[in-house]
């Protein structure tokens, strides 16, 4: 999206969202994570944005919509602007944003005392306090890499852990994603490559694209990718997304995601996934958020 006409006053965060079309929670994420943002303190405490700020985020934009990585496209972004100043005068901000431990340390809590009721509550609370992108982003995901680190050093003492929580909380996620397909926006086609169990990161892809409009039909973990394609073949979708958790053998999926993209526009995301197998098939390769990743696929492929 292009900024707006040349302005001298800043505004506020949901000014500048509404302006660009990015949620006000992805606009934080950015600002924490890559400091892309320069918003200033006014003297009551109010965060305030300039027409840089407006810039850097359509630029980002634009280097998501062309398939770059949320931290190259920040980073790039911010390479572009850095010689062209401040956006408004003033004192620039510490980040006040509550991360991953203010929102999601009672979820953890939760879920690490195989709490179910505790946790069902917990996840209660957040979402009807946040936003679902700030409860996957601040709480789910963050739980889960940690969980993944956990497992790979504890080994066998964490696995009743990791079939806990990534039980619940795939059931909470699937509760979220009722009716996903309906509606009449464009189509997507998401599933897990075969031999991959973890859908989590998909799930919260398919929520994430939903909210921009898109329809969702999801075939779930371990998925043959000859069942893809006779799906899509089907469904005709206006992209199909494949994810993986581990990178897949080139030389095994190679020939079948070929015949994939020849009935649809092929992604693959998740951190298995990798830019010589995209590049092999003629696909294209996802951010790691999957909010980002949605916003660039909504981007590139508009709602009818």
């Amino acid at each position: 999206m292009s900024p707006s006409p040349e302005r001298s006053a800043p505004i506020r965060i949901g000014e500048l969202s509404r302006r660009v079309g990015v949620s006000a929670e992805l606009l934080r994420a950015w600002e924490r994570r890559y400091d892309l943002l320069t918003p200033m303190r006014t003297s009551g405490g109010l965060r305030l944005y300039g027409e840089k700020d407006e810039r850097c985020v359509a630029r980002m934009l634009e280097h998501l919509a062309a398939g770059v990585s949320a931290a190259e496209a920040a980073r790039l972004t911010r390479r572009e602007f850095q010689d062209k100043g401040p956006p408004v005068a003033g004192t620039p901000l510490q980040d006040d944003v509550p991360g991953a431990d203010g929102v999601g340390g009672p979820l953890r809590e939760a879920l690490d005392r195989l709490d179910e009721s505790g946790a069902h509550a917990v996840l209660d609370r957040l979402l009807s306090s946040f936003t679902l992108e700030t409860v996957v982003l601040e709480a789910v995901l963050p739980y889960l890499r940690e969980l993944g680190e956990r497992w790979e050093s504890d080994g066998d003492s964490m696995i009743g852990q990791e079939h806990f929580a990534s039980a619940l909380l795939r059931g909470r996620l699937l509760g979220l994603a009722r009716g996903w397909g309906s509606g009449y926006g464009p189509m997507a086609l998401l599933a897990c490559l075969p031999g991959d169990q973890h859908d989590l990161g998909l799930i919260c892809f398919g929520l994430a694209l939903r909210t921009n409009g898109w329809r969702i039909t999801f075939l779930g973990p371990d998925t043959p990718l000859a069942t893809v394609a006779d799906t899509a073949i089907l469904l005709r979708p206006a992209i199909v997304v494949l994810s993986a958790t581990i990178p897949p053998n080139q030389a095994a999926v190679g020939d079948n995601l070929t015949a994939i993209t020849a009935v649809a526009p092929l992604a693959l995301a998740g951190a298995g996934a990798t830019e010589s197998v995209a590049v092999a098939a003629g696909a294209r390769l996802l951010p790691e958020n999957p909010f980002v990743a949605a916003q660039a696929i909504a981007a590139a492929t508009p709602p009818a």
